[in-house]
């Protein structure tokens, strides 16, 4: 029997792979195959070679998925460069369907009811969690409606675990609007506590941005009403 032969069998008994194999030998492993068509391998053998088929196959998946996430990353920050590029600098026109929209999606519109009838003063009220949105409905407010910023006023709902100050200074900031504006702030017991939603799924809290202004009202709601006929 040829050396690299013998040297051959005992590594394999000993449970070495066709690769480990060739690779210290030096021999095919098409070779390596013929040879050890006709071994049967010791239970050790066996579960050693199993054992690495199992390794290199969680370590190639993880490899796959791997390259597959950088791959999603990838697309998906091509998508939204495509996305930013297709919007560019917003006219006024855009902000005035983007202020509508936003308000038909998230404003209050209900007519308020009292002693059973509908009052005829209204007042304009949005409520989110979302400093963009917050910031582009008050740019809303400002650039199209031409809505003074002292009758702009600002409710803040912080939850039992957040920074009260840290909130009002932050909201304060963002929206740029002085803190005479601000109203009494609103505490409540976080759905995050209830098993409902996960901790600190809002960050800053919850703002409600309120103009009592009831022609302000109803010409949003007239602007809702001219999008619905273009449907």
């Amino acid at each position: 029997m040829r050396t690299d032969k013998f040297t051959a069998y005992k590594l394999r008994i000993q449970g070495r792979s066709y690769n480990e194999i060739s690779a210290r030998l030096k021999v095919p492993k098409s070779t390596l195959s013929a040879w050890f068509s006709a071994l049967e391998l010791p239970e050790e053998a066996s579960a050693r070679l199993k054992s690495r088929v199992h390794a290199g196959s969680l370590k190639g998946l993880m490899a796959r998925n791997k390259n597959q996430t950088l791959l999603a990353e990838s697309r998906a920050k091509e998508s939204r460069t495509v996305g930013e590029k297709l919007i560019g600098k917003l006219s006024l026109r855009d902000l005035l369907v983007i202020g509508a929209g936003l308000y038909w999606a998230e404003g209050y519109k209900r007519p308020i009811m009292r002693n059973g009838k509908p009052v005829t003063s209204h007042r304009v009220s949005l409520t989110n969690s979302d400093p963009n949105l917050v910031c582009i409905f008050i740019r809303f407010l400002r650039e199209i409606c031409s809505v003074p910023d002292e009758k702009i006023k600002i409710w803040v709902r912080v939850f039992e675990h957040q920074d009260e100050a840290y909130i009002l200074s932050f909201w304060q900031k963002t929206c740029r609007i002085p803190f005479s504006n601000f109203q009494k702030t609103l505490q409540t017991v976080s759905i995050s506590s209830q098993g409902k939603k996960p901790y600190n799924s809002l960050p800053f809290g919850v703002v409600q941005i309120s103009v009592n202004d009831t022609g302000l009202y109803h010409k949003i709601m007239g602007l809702i009403s001219g999008i619905t006929k273009n449907i």
